[in-house]
């Protein structure tokens, strides 16, 4: 997530990276050689510390999210934050607790907060034009975990002390329930796990979210193509987002597409999102979440994994 977020930030006016640090030594080397013109850091409170950084963006592993968020806070910075929040829901109350106090901006990359999908279903809910809400659906599926393009962090990600799809990818869909119908609880849930250290395999879980039940089912394994998708089932119109940015509808018939103006959902939404979390940091009107936000989030994901 590093690296992608460098290379979205190289093309957002809103956001130029002065410093970075990464404990591997490859990965500082490879961007010295993407980025020339960005310093790398000896250490992490020497990148924090920069000259000129108004801005912490945090991308390691969970369990440091809370010390660099507290030592970019002390530091007076405002803190963007990978997901999930944490992995131990003691801790990330402190750090909600702590940010709260310090009185800096703290946002949370939750990528659907600025999506161009999300802000279409919303107008439609608003508008409603989906009729009486029937319950939302949320299907993942993938073939391996971790995914091809995450195999440098597979060393935390394939185990279950940090890493997982329910921390890595429901969350997100977590954070769009609560988002659009209000705070959710969680009723059932089981998952299972290959082993006592490795990631879980399959979750199912009921949860309610401002009253509309919301169905989880989400596994690894088997060949085939990978699927995230969250359908909003309504009386008159469901709306189904799959693929992180693409949107279909339908009114009883089969799905149609939708924003087909846009050529490049997923690179537009990295753009979309830099330019909100620039809106909050900068106290404009913004959708970006906080740490709180994430907070609830990590509370549903871990009570899951708990169960």
């Amino acid at each position: 997530m590093g690296q992608r977020m460098l290379g979205s930030m190289a093309v957002n006016r809103q956001f130029s990276v002065l410093s970075a640090w990464d404990p591997d030594s490859s990965a500082c080397d490879h961007t010295r050689e993407l980025y020339p013109e960005i310093r790398i850091a000896d250490s992490p409170a020497d990148a924090i510390d920069a000259d000129g950084a108004g801005v912490v963006y945090i991308a390691c592993p969970p369990v440091w999210h809370k010390e660099y968020s507290i030592a970019a806070m002390q530091a007076g910075k405002a803190v963007y934050c990978e997901k999930p929040l944490g992995v131990d829901v003691t801790q990330s109350r402190e750090l909600v607790e702590q940010a709260q106090e310090a009185g800096v901006v703290n946002i949370v990359n939750f990528s659907l907060a600025s999506a161009a999908a999300v802000r279409e279903v919303e107008k439609r809910l608003a508008a409603g034009s989906l009729g009486d809400l029937a319950g939302v659906d949320v299907r993942v599926h993938f073939s391996q975990w971790p995914r091809e393009w995450q195999m440098d962090a597979a060393a935390w990600l394939s185990y279950r002390e940090q890493g997982g799809f329910a921390r890595e990818v429901l969350s997100h869909w977590m954070y769009l329930s609560e988002r659009l119908f209000g705070r959710a609880e969680l009723c059932s849930a089981a998952v299972r796990f290959p082993d006592h250290e490795r990631a879980e395999t399959h979750v199912l879980a009921d949860l309610q979210a401002g009253g509309l039940p919301v169905s989880i089912a989400g596994s690894v394994g088997g060949a085939g193509p990978d699927r995230v998708e969250y359908t909003i089932w309504g009386s008159r119109q469901s709306c189904r987002i799959f693929d992180w940015n693409r949107l279909v509808t339908s009114d009883g018939g089969n799905w149609q597409p939708q924003l087909t103006h846009i050529d490049d959902p997923r690179q537009l939404g990295y753009q979309l999102q830099l330019d909100n979390a620039a809106a909050a940091i900068s106290g404009a009107n913004h959708s970006m979440p906080d740490f709180a936000d994430a907070l609830s989030v990590q509370i549903l994901i871990e009570d899951m994994l708990a169960a």
